[in-house]
């Protein structure tokens, strides 16, 4: 077996009816928890599930591998590279059916959330926090299915500071829209497996020009880590090929919050401001009272 194949998970299910009782346990841990199981040792991933080392090791072999380590590292390879979204249709059939849709991905993602909260960095999200506040400007990037996540947290944020600016694909690139940030900025990139490429090259982009880069994503071997003074960890795992952005929400909700908190005097005031508006402009429906 090639051990740096990105078919892992796919060998593992085909594997899974000719394993053994105990090695079944094992490969229904990775599928379903393939990030974290990268970074276990042979014992710890054997205690997470109940089985000996031994067994652990043996499972390795089964799939082809001569060690735990080398398929310790093409787990890592498969958290770099991901999967396709064909590949993930092929996985998600084996863990969700339609029967039991709502509910898998439900449990899935108040897991995703779960995990969010024990793995984000407290105190990076404090300075995080800091970095929006004392920013001269504030440059938001999420492309693909980031897109949605880059306009929620753009839209909250320009409400309360007034000067941010959401990057998007259209009529100018990125680097167009880009082209004046300085050192006294900040650029915020937002990015899942499989990650947009532009996204990467903004990030670098931006530290070419000395501008403080956070980044929010899945996994600080994630490129969008790699290229970010601050990262906030949201863990995305998908239950189907659809991506989970439950928990990566979550997180901009409590930025969002805390920003709106740091700044409570300006912020009361600014919507009290924009609840006027609205209401002179019917922006939202009102019920009448009898």
């Amino acid at each position: 077996m090639d051990e740096n194949t990105q078919d892992l998970m796919r060998t593992i299910q085909i594997k899974f009816p000719r394993l053994s009782k105990g090695q079944k346990l094992i490969a229904e841990y990775i599928l379903k928890h393939y990030d974290k199981a990268a970074f276990m040792t042979a014992a710890k991933l054997g205690t997470s599930v109940g089985v000996s080392e031994s067994t652990v090791v043996r499972f390795a072999n089964e799939l082809g591998f001569s060690g735990y380590p080398k398929l310790q590292k093409a787990l890592h390879d498969l958290i770099k590279n991901k999967l396709t979204t064909v590949q993930r249709i092929e996985l998600s059939n084996n863990l969700i059916n339609q029967e039991n849709a709502l509910k898998g991905v439900l449990k899935a993602d108040m897991e995703n959330i779960r995990a969010t909260l024990e793995k984000i960095n407290h105190k990076d999200f404090e300075q995080v926090v800091n970095c929006i506040l004392n920013a001269k400007r504030i440059y938001i990037i999420g492309l693909r299915s980031s897109t949605a996540l880059a306009d929620f947290l753009g839209f909250y944020l320009n409400i309360m500071l007034d000067n941010v600016k959401v990057v998007k694909h259209g009529i100018s690139d990125v680097f167009d829209q880009m082209i004046n940030i300085t050192d006294e900025d900040l650029v915020i990139g937002i990015g899942f497996p499989r990650y947009a490429g532009r996204t990467i090259e903004a990030l670098s982009y931006a530290q070419s020009k000395g501008t403080k880069v956070v980044a929010l994503t899945d996994s600080l071997l994630s490129p969008l880590a790699t290229r970010a003074e601050y990262t906030l960890i949201a863990q995305s795992n998908m239950a189907s090929f659809v991506d989970s952005l439950v928990a990566p929400l979550s997180v901009i909700n409590a930025l969002i919050v805390a920003v709106g908190l740091r700044n409570k005097e300006s912020t009361s005031a600014t919507f009290k401001e924009l609840e006027s508006i609205w209401e002179e402009y019917h922006v939202y429906s009102y019920k009448k009272e009898d």
